[in-house]
């Protein structure tokens, strides 16, 4: 990737980055994108990790954090300009006197690092750079510091303080009064409201039925949807796809404890954990501007779901790509066990929440018994971003190539509920 992408153009601070090629035939930028390039992401790497003494936020406290993820949460309950809070990212602090005054040095977060990660945008070379919102990052700060060394925050005050907020979040956005930030979450991330099944949003009766919105049948068609051997992706989401684990904890999956029986809340000697032995993962990244609603990738029969208590951390990539820090093991998790229709073996569908997620929701997914249809709902999540690992036993799916090539780089994949990541063969 080194030396393919060049200046940054930026039409509106909460739209994702685009970087530009570079050469002859780069813009000229105006003075404001002359200082978001200089302190923009280094081009030859997908994301930015913590060991970076600039990722650091100077002179922050612990304590301070703190009460800036309470702030930012309490923020929330006002219902007003939802990019002015807890959707602000890094690049839009200086608007926001707010935060700033609040938080002792996350000015020079702003102005000298761009926290977040590149997506590819399958069928072209374009790749995308995501800023992460700033709750994640004040988040992620409450779990990592140090200067030349990622360290684990021992203090299970913090891991209480991210599930209270967290809890908290969520009622904020079931109260009724939490519609008045509908809006301006639809500005903020440009949503489509003609995909959505009720485009009227004064018909939703809390910001949560909103962020779980349903969509319109015909706006995420499944592709090879008559092939009983296609698989496709469960959700709008950001995804990576390994053919084993030992690629995943290779290229992504940097957690010291991620193995598929912790995954799973099971022993290594359980069936459901031998059953996996050489599986393959699909790992599906949903942001909070993304439909939040999550469907089966294959035709199957719904079985048991299985609820794993945890914590609340953050699963941005930086958090998952930081060795000895264990998300996907550590969250709170719902597991659905599907059986695959084509073959007969079991898939777990692991629905993980993170921070500020409220909950996670079956539909399709709780009825044990169902047959359902690559494509068709099995649940959802309440407010936040969040991830679903899907397991393949061995020699159920081949990744599309496209996918499986990014994945190395590694960066994720931009994806739509219904595209294709993959086949079952045809001798499994």
């Amino acid at each position: 990737m080194a030396g393919c992408f060049g200046a940054i153009s930026i039409a509106n601070p909460f739209q994702r980055l685009r970087f530009l090629p570079a050469g002859p035939q780069r813009k000229s930028l105006t003075t404001q994108q002359d200082i978001d390039q200089m302190s923009a992401p280094p081009m030859d790497k997908p994301l930015e990790h913590l060991h970076s003494q600039s990722n650091n936020l100077p002179n922050l406290s612990n304590e301070a954090a703190a009460q800036g993820l309470s702030a930012l949460v309490d923020h929330s309950a006002g219902h007003t300009d939802v990019s002015q809070g807890i959707h602000a990212s890094s690049h839009t602090i200086f608007n926001i006197p707010w935060i700033h005054h609040l938080i002792p040095g996350i000015e020079k977060l702003a102005s000298s690092y761009h926290i977040g990660n590149f997506v590819a945008i399958r069928g072209s070379k374009e790749q995308i750079f995501e800023s992460m919102p700033i709750y994640a990052r004040i988040g992620m700060h409450l779990l990592f510091y140090g200067r030349e060394q990622v360290k684990i925050l021992q203090s299970h005050s913090v891991e209480s303080l991210l599930k209270e907020q967290s809890v908290k979040e969520g009622k904020v956005y079931d109260s009724p009064e939490s519609v008045k930030s509908i809006p301006s979450f639809i500005a903020t991330y440009s949503l489509d409201t003609n995909e959505l099944l009720e485009p009227d949003i004064t018909k939703y009766k809390n910001f949560n039925e909103f962020f779980s919105r349903k969509l319109k049948p015909d706006v995420r068609p499944v592709d090879n949807a008559n092939d009983p051997l296609a698989i496709c992706s469960a959700a709008d989401c950001r995804l990576t796809v390994y053919q084993t684990v030992d690629l995943a904890k290779e290229f992504w999956i940097k957690g010291r404890e991620f193995t598929i029986p912790n995954l799973l809340g099971v022993t290594p000697a359980d069936e459901k954990a031998r059953v996996f032995d050489g599986s393959s993962l699909a790992i599906f990244r949903l942001a909070p501007s993304d439909y939040h609603r999550f469907h089966s990738p294959i035709d199957a029969t719904v079985g048991d779901v299985v609820h794993i208590p945890g914590q609340y951390y953050t699963v941005n990539p930086q958090a998952v790509n930081e060795p000895g820090f264990d998300v996907f093991t550590a969250n709170t998790r719902s597991i659905l066990y599907l059986t695959h229709t084509a073959t007969g073996l079991p898939v777990a569908f692991v629905a993980i929440g993170a921070l500020l997620v409220g909950s996670i929701g079956w539909t399709n997914g709780g009825e044990k018994g169902k047959t359902v249809k690559k494509g068709e709902e099995l649940g959802y999540f309440a407010y936040g971003g969040s991830t679903i690992v899907a397991v393949f036993p061995q020699g159920v799916i081949e990744f599309d190539q496209d996918l499986v090539a990014n994945s190395a780089v590694p960066v994720e994949t931009m994806m739509k509920v219904g595209n294709s990541i993959g086949k079952t063969p045809a001798k499994a």
